[in-house]
């Protein structure tokens, strides 16, 4: 077996991740179900040299010494794969997820005016939000690809890894991977400013630096874009004010009141018709009903304010999955278990 094989296989059969460990075949994620594969059982000798295939002589140093490893794979014709190498107790596992080659356009995933209207923004920040694997990195290169082709200015991504690559069109833009070629996020955006950006993607806001810097660079007109593993608009401002202190978290809201301008939370469903997937977007647009309700730490009252903004797109996320429902797109079903989750967050407050 050559990993080759596998992930090639695995973008034929349009596959979302891959799975590797020893003991089993390679498995295959697709339409969100995981499905074995028509490869052997691979051995623990196997899936030792299969990840070091994918590795450069720095990375082998650094799975070594760290266990876990970070990284992206490309096929030349097919696809990029994020890869995530890690021990267990068989021995080494492999997640990849693919990356397509080719961005896409924001009507080709379904992305309301209310979203693209984000790229004409000058500044501030937005956020996409979700579990993982629910698309979030998609959205946003149709995003920054947008901007790409539209404006003349500077794009900064700071990632880990980088997934889509964009070739410079209107704009210029310069792609940064964690451990390749930045320390870390907060790092990177310690001293990014002094590389004259106009957008800035940060790949995932992990941490207080992170956040901080994240929310002063919107506020210093740079317009920044970032991604939060929460599942609704109202618990993404609760998650990013619980990361500080007690005595910094009121003058946090004032701050994110001021500089956010949008959070798209989103989850991936299965297709009625069973053809893969299909994604439903809560949209907030933050207008002065809503940042008063930040700055005031009322974040409970979102919803409603979700509710009866319309007019500016937004909607909710059972809005969103009972519209998927009304056109035939998704089965009642998948409408409970998108919503299970969301319900719970609202009802015991994240």
């Amino acid at each position: 077996m050559q990993i080759v094989e596998i992930l090639k296989t695995a973008f034929e059969l349009n596959a979302s991740d891959i799975h590797i460990s020893a003991g089993i075949s390679p498995l295959y994620r697709i339409a969100g179900r995981l499905t074995p594969s028509q490869f052997p059982a691979v051995t623990a000798h196997d899936s030792k040299e299969l990840a070091y295939s994918m590795m450069t002589e720095e990375q082998k140093a650094l799975f070594e010494k760290e266990w876990e490893l970070d990284c992206s794979y490309a096929i030349p014709g097919a696809c990029r794969f994020r890869v995530n190498v890690y021990v267990e107790k068989d021995g080494v596992g492999i997640a990849a997820r693919v990356v397509p080659s080719k961005i896409p356009l924001p009507e080709e995933i379904d992305l309301a005016p209310a979203i693209k209207n984000f790229t004409k923004l000058r500044n501030g920040l937005v956020l996409v939000t979700g579990q993982t694997g629910s698309g979030k990195s998609t959205t946003l290169a149709a995003l920054i690809d947008s901007i790409n082709r539209e404006r003349s200015c500077h794009i900064v991504t700071i990632e880990d890894p980088i997934e889509f690559t964009y070739t410079n069109q209107k704009g210029i833009v310069h792609q940064r991977e964690i451990s390749a070629h930045t320390h870390s996020f907060a790092n990177a955006l310690k001293h990014l400013l002094r590389q004259d950006p106009n957008v800035i993607l940060v790949g995932e806001m992990r941490d207080l630096e992170t956040i901080a810097t994240a929310i002063t660079i919107a506020e210093t007109g740079h317009l920044v874009f970032a991604t939060l593993h929460t599942l609704d608009a109202a618990q993404t401002i609760d998650r990013i004010i619980d990361v500080f202190p007690p005595y910094q978290q009121q003058q946090i809201r004032t701050m994110l009141s001021g500089a956010l301008k949008g959070v798209v939370a989103q989850q991936l469903l299965p297709r009625a018709d069973e053809k893969g997937r299909i994604a439903a977007r809560e949209i907030m647009v933050v207008n002065v009903a809503i940042a008063n309700l930040i700055r005031k730490g009322e974040t409970h009252q979102i919803y409603n304010a979700i509710q009866t903004g319309s007019q500016l797109g937004m909607i909710t996320m059972e809005q969103a999955v009972n519209a998927l429902l009304k056109k035939g797109l998704i089965t009642p079903e998948a409408v409970a278990a998108a919503l299970s989750d969301v319900n719970i967050v609202m009802k015991t407050g994240g």
